[in-house]
């Protein structure tokens, strides 16, 4: 087996030119195999085997330097570079990640793992490398999908003011997660169908180049206007336009091909953008067919392609995606945006049948957060719904834009809490503590799946900002007799007792609920309350549980710092209320990929951790 030959950086050079079509096929096969055992990102992956094989045939690895954009495409990299047994582990909690990772290979020069960031982070390598006085090559891997986000635009903008090598590669699929959006997939579409530029310029220059006397001196000649030439026939030239050097559209699964334009492009002096056409899910039927599905995709069975696990119970995306169905049905006010994630968020269903009132602005989610406030200048009720790991992205723009002028946009936060295999980059344990800063903020989180349905039917009245934040996975079905109206900033009772008061929030209701049953077993008292709101919280009941207990225990799924348990904490010491306050919280770190039971065990949010740490706050007072 040829894998058998690659066991570190630049084996991929020893092998004859003719094994390399059955490297590309074992890779296929191995990568198939092992995801469908592990699962993860199957179908990126499949369609940059060729890419990543040129890249390593031309590049010198660990020395030059290969910035993946968001970087789930990367898993034939780790193979070529060593970590082919990695994957019996792959995005397991201690194993291998589904990204780059600088602490786990030095071929690995950059963190990535959100979108339209490695142009930036590449042009970054390339002046450190200017002003060091080093030669090294540094290649920029972004997608079509990724050139929907303005960051791109700005390096692009600042790199094209280079006077020496940058490589930019374009992996061109025609898809982010979904189909892309907008002007940029239009653009890009005319470049793909440009065949009457690329003919003429093969057809030309091979013919003049026959001709031994005066072909070298005509085609200089020629070359002055080939700018000309593909003004004619490329509209727009936009990179040319820039002053980036464009070459393509190279077949991305044509291995010949690349190489010769990835050493063509190690030539230029400046910045140089080669455009390669791929296939998402290359070589895998079922992954081609349904690209979106294998994006990131479940363990599953490798003849049929279907998943293996069993039906899983509504997930609270799938409650939001109903409840926003009704919405748009009841109130022709309501729009939807969404930043390149109709399917991951919820919305599809809603984006079919109210097309009008549904927008997809791509990987832009800075834009998103503004655009639905100029929505709700005008009048409408937008609803913004987006990871809570890519809300990050769009800060300034929920202060300077949203909060400021107090505009009524309704944020649905998907995937808030621990979110498992994706690990850093993806988890979603910041937004409560960096949205409870924010003046006119205002934040809830449901208990259960009819309270998720509950909260959207007053965000959409409410007349300000308004965050909402739902975890990854199965919707909690408990609690169904208690749906008590939701009130601005006020909980909700589920058991009144003494002793011991559990302030939860959240998806840590279902948590506290089962400390509260093994608590029991052992003689504590135990008070269970539903926060249903960080900001404002629920300062009266606060004072209440003060008077008739002598501990109050705050749970929450997001980092401790500026969270619910901080400010609960603050209120007790600045009103002198007789109550100790324990904090169960997610620690001031990153937390790593793995299943997610594993990793609320090791940060200490899991059931069993959360006993013990009551049961010791409580002995100790």
């Amino acid at each position: 087996m040829l894998l058998d030959k690659i066991n570190q950086p630049n084996d991929i050079k020893k092998l004859e030119k003719e094994e390399l079509k059955d490297l590309a096929q074992e890779i296929r096969e191995f990568l198939i195999d092992k995801i469908s055992t592990t699962g993860g990102h199957l179908a990126s992956n499949l369609g940059v085997v060729e890419l990543t094989m040129a890249m390593h045939l031309v590049m010198n690895l660990p020395e030059d330097k290969i910035v993946w954009d968001v970087g789930h495409q990367a898993y034939t990299h780790k193979i070529l570079t060593g970590r082919r047994e990695g994957f019996d582990v792959l995005r397991k909690y201690g194993g291998m990640s589904g990204f780059p990772k600088r602490k786990e290979s030095n071929c690995d020069c950059f963190d990535t793992g959100h979108s339209s960031t490695s142009i930036s982070a590449a042009l970054g390598y390339v002046q450190a490398r200017e002003i060091q006085g080093e030669n090294y090559t540094v290649a920029a891997v972004i997608g079509d999908g990724a050139l929907t986000g303005g960051m791109a635009y700005e390096a692009l903008n600042n790199a094209s003011r280079l006077k020496e090598n940058f490589i930019i590669i374009l992996n061109d699929n025609n898809m982010s997660i979904s189909e892309n959006v907008g002007g940029v997939s239009s653009y890009l579409g005319n470049l793909r169908t440009a065949e009457s530029y690329n003919g003429i310029k093969e057809s030309v220059a091979n013919t003049i180049g026959k001709n031994p006397v005066y072909g070298d001196k005509v085609m200089k000649n020629l070359i002055k206007l080939k700018s000309g030439i593909k003004q004619l026939f490329i509209p727009g030239m936009f990179f040319e336009d820039m002053g980036i050097k464009y070459l393509g559209p190279v077949e991305g699964h044509n291995l010949e091909k690349l190489v010769k334009a990835l050493k063509e492009a190690k030539k230029v002096k400046g910045p140089v953008l080669v455009h390669v056409m791929t296939h998402k899910g290359h070589g895998y039927v079922p992954a081609e067919r349904h690209p979106s599905r294998f994006h990131g995709t479940e363990p599953f069975d490798i003849e049929t392609g279907l998943p293996l696990a069993r039906k899983k119970k509504p997930s609270y995306t799938n409650v939001f995606s109903t409840v926003m169905f009704k919405l748009g049905a009841r109130n022709e006010k309501v729009v939807a945006i969404t930043a390149a994630m109709p399917d991951g968020t919820g919305l599809k269903r809603f984006r079919n049948v109210y097309k009008e009132r549904f927008f997809d602005v791509g990987i832009a989610e800075e834009h998103a957060v503004t655009f639905a406030a100029g929505l709700a200048a005008g009048g409408m009720i937008p609803i913004v719904a987006i990871y809570s790991s890519f809300l990050q992205r769009a800060y300034d723009q929920i202060i300077h834009d949203v909060c400021i002028q107090n505009l009524p946009v309704v944020f649905a936060i998907d995937r808030a809490g621990l979110v498992g295999s994706d690990g850093e980059t993806h988890q979603g344990i910041f937004d409560i503590s960096f949205l409870s800063g924010i003046p006119n903020m205002h934040i809830m989180a449901p208990k259960n799946k009819w309270e998720l349905s509950d909260m959207m039917k007053f965000a959409v009245e409410f007349p300000a900002p308004i965050a909402i934040r739902y975890p990854r996975g199965e919707a909690y079905d408990e609690f169904k007799e208690y749906r008590t109206p939701v009130v601005l900033g006020k909980s909700e009772t589920l058991y009144d007792e003494d002793e011991i008061a559990l302030f939860a929030f959240g998806s840590m209701v279902k948590t506290a609920k089962e400390a509260r049953d093994e608590l029991k077993k052992i003689g504590y008292n135990c008070t269970l309350i539903n926060a249903r709101f960080a900001k404002p919280f629920d300062e009266e009941k606060i004072k209440e549980l003060a008077e008739e207990h002598k501990l109050i225990v705050t749970l929450e799924e997001g980092v401790r710092l500026g969270g619910l348990g901080e400010r609960v904490a603050n209120y007790v010491s600045e009103k002198n209320l007789d109550v100790k306050v324990e904090i169960i919280a997610i620690p001031d770190e990153y937390v790593e990929h793995g299943n997610v039971d594993i990793l609320k065990k090791e940060v200490g949010v899991d059931t069993e951790s959360v006993v013990k740490r009551i049961v010791s706050a409580y002995v100790g007072l």
